[in-house]
C-alpha cells in the first residue's frame, strides 16, 4: 500500500512540479529510503527509492540503492526454493543497476550493484548460464575497485567469483574455455579467492557476511582452524545488517559441522 501511494504521489509530482523541484523531492525520497533501509525496513526503503525514480528515473543514487534493496529482499528467499518472485526481484535489480551506471559511469556503487545483481542471480541459474555471466561479473567488480580501492563488497564478490570458478568441475571449465571463449577462467585460483575475501574482511572487520564467506573458503581448502576462527568471530559480532542473524545461524551450523575436523 505504501509503495502504491508513493508511486501515485510521484506521478502527481511529475505533472505538477518543475524539474528542479522534482529533483529535490527525489533526493528527499532517497534520503528517507536510506534511513528506512538502515533501520532494516526494506519495503519502506524500496518504496521511497521507487518514488524517487518516478520523479527522476535518471537518479544515480535512487537506481543503485533500489537495486541493492531488491537484492536484499530476494536473498531472504532460500536459494534452493524455486521462486518467480525472487527471480523478478533480481531481474529488476540488475536493470536498475545498469541504469545507475548509465547515469554515472564514474560511480563505484553502480558497478558494484551490477556485479552483485548478476552474481546473486547466477546462484540460482544452471552452470552454463553462470559461466556465460562470469566475465561480466568480474569486470564489474574490478571496475568498482578501480573507482573505489577500499570497496569491501567488490572484494567479496571477487573472492566468491574465484571460489565459484574453482569449484566447477574440470569438464565445466573446459567447456567454458573452449565453447564460450572464457579463457579468463584460467586466471581463477584458490589463492585469489582467499586473498580477495581476506581483503574484504580487512576493509570491514565487523561485517559478518565477509567472515562467514572466508570461513567457507577456508573449509573448502581444509584450513579448518582458520575457518573456525572466522566463524567464532562471525557469531560473536553484533548483528548490523538485516540478514546478519541468518548469516550467524549459517556460521553456527558450519562451526558444528567442522568442529572435529583437523
Amino acid at each position: 500500500m505504501l509503495r502504491l501511494l508513493l508511486a501515485f504521489s510521484g506521478l502527481l509530482w511529475i505533472l505538477i512540479f518543475p524539474p528542479g523541484l522534482r529533483a529535490q523531492l527525489a533526493a528527499d525520497h532517497v534520503a528517507m529510503g536510506s534511513a528506512a533501509t538502515e533501520a532494516h525496513d526494506l519495503p519502506a526503503g524500496l518504496a521511497h527509492f521507487e518514488a524517487a525514480l518516478e520523479l527522476d528515473s535518471t537518479s544515480y543514487e535512487a537506481n543503485w540503492r533500489a537495486a541493492i534493496a531488491l537484492l536484499d529482499l530476494g536473498e531472504q528467499i532460500p536459494e534452493e526454493v524455486k521462486s518467480p518472485e525472487r527471480d523478478s526481484l533480481y531481474a529488476r535489480a540488475e536493470a536498475l543497476a545498469r541504469r545507475a551506471v548509465a547515469a554515472d559511469s564514474g560511480g563505484a556503487e553502480g558497478y558494484f550493484a551490477v556485479a552483485a545483481a548478476m552474481g546473486r542471480a547466477s546462484l540460482i541459474k544452471g552452470k552454463k548460464e553462470r559461466i556465460r555471466r562470469a566475465a561480466a561479473i568480474r569486470d564489474a567488480a574490478l571496475r568498482t575497485i578501480e573507482l573505489d580501492p577500499a570497496h569491501d563488497g567488490a572484494y567479496h564478490i571477487l573472492g566468491r567469483w574465484n571460489e565459484e570458478i574453482m569449484r566447477l568441475s574440470g569438464l565445466s571449465r573446459f567447456f567454458a574455455r573452449q565453447f564460450l571463449g572464457a579463457g579468463i577462467f584460467s586466471q581463477a585460483s584458490w589463492s585469489q579467492a582467499i586473498a580477495n575475501m581476506e581483503k574484504a574482511v580487512e576493509l570491514d572487520t565487523a561485517r559478518i557476511y565477509h567472515r562467514l564467506a572466508l570461513a567457507e573458503i577456508y573449509t573448502h581448502r581444509n584450513r579448518f582452524n582458520e575457518a573456525r576462527s572466522q566463524l567464532a568471530r562471525a557469531i560473536a559480532l553484533p548483528p548490523r545488517e538485516i540478514l546478519d542473524t541468518a548469516y550467524q545461524r549459517k556460521a553456527a551450523a558450519l562451526a558444528a559441522k567442522i568442529a572435529d575436523k583437523r
